[in-house]
């Protein structure tokens, strides 16, 4: 078994690696759609698709050696193919996929810190799941730092840590945490972030705001395109 030392080890190398084997099932499921549905045979035993670092796919079955190399993919996935809709089954492959790529890239980070792995995931997000590239909910070339309810630019508010976010701000994004806000102070009334508090970001200056101190509710947020802060408001209405 190769050691996880001689594996991509940092954040740029990782995702490489987890580009490059994406690039290789995305054509699997797209543009070599008919020769994959073809080699998932369910006369054969146990299959698993695989997506090689040199932008290649596999059907092949699963490796022998036990524990593997690698996470393996989904097994058996050609067993299920007859008894489905073919795009229920795509589906249901990317599915599995995705998950398979993730468990690839998150073993080969084992050894990066906190914030490596948080920027690798940030990565790896910009990407469309295979998932959406299959079911067509997102163009390939999409950049996915929306979220699918957001109808413009302005529906938006930049977070903490320069990403993209939905109106309903900190509260509601699951790749933020309580910790990594902890030292952000509302505009208003100088408190700190809570979890459970509904907080808002002005799109002119990208302070945040209790939603309470600023008399802005999750609802309200929902209906706004920019939001622009009481102080901000005021210099706008100077001569």
């Amino acid at each position: 078994m190769a050691s996880i030392s001689s594996s991509p080890r940092t954040v740029e190398e990782i995702f490489k690696d987890y580009n490059a084997r994406r690039s290789g099932l995305v054509r699997a499921l797209t543009y070599d759609v008919d020769e994959f549905y073809s080699q998932c045979d369910p006369e054969k035993e146990n299959l698993c698709l695989y997506g090689h670092p040199n932008e290649s796919w596999e059907v092949t079955l699963p490796a022998e050696e036990v524990p593997p190399e690698l996470p393996e993919p989904a097994l058996g996935i050609n067993f299920a193919r007859d008894g489905m809709h073919r795009k229920d089954w795509l589906s249901l492959v990317a599915v599995h996929s995705d998950c398979w790529l993730l468990s690839v890239a998150f073993y080969f980070g084992a050894r990066l810190n906190r914030n490596e792995r948080k920027r690798l995931f940030s990565l790896i997000n910009d990407l469309p799941t295979l998932f959406e590239v299959v079911t067509g909910r997102k163009p390939v070339k999409d950049k996915p730092g929306m979220d699918s309810g957001s109808k413009s630019r302005n529906s938006t508010k930049r977070s903490i840590d320069g990403q993209v976010r939905n109106t309903k701000l900190l509260d509601e994004s699951y790749a933020e945490d309580e910790d990594e806000h902890g030292e952000t102070l509302c505009g208003s009334c100088g408190g700190t972030y809570s979890a459970d508090e509904f907080w808002i970001g002005c799109d002119v200056c990208e302070r945040w705001y209790h939603g309470k101190c600023v008399k802005i509710t999750p609802a309200k947020a929902e209906m706004i395109k920019q939001y622009i802060c009481p102080s901000c408001s005021t210099k706008k209405r100077r001569p």
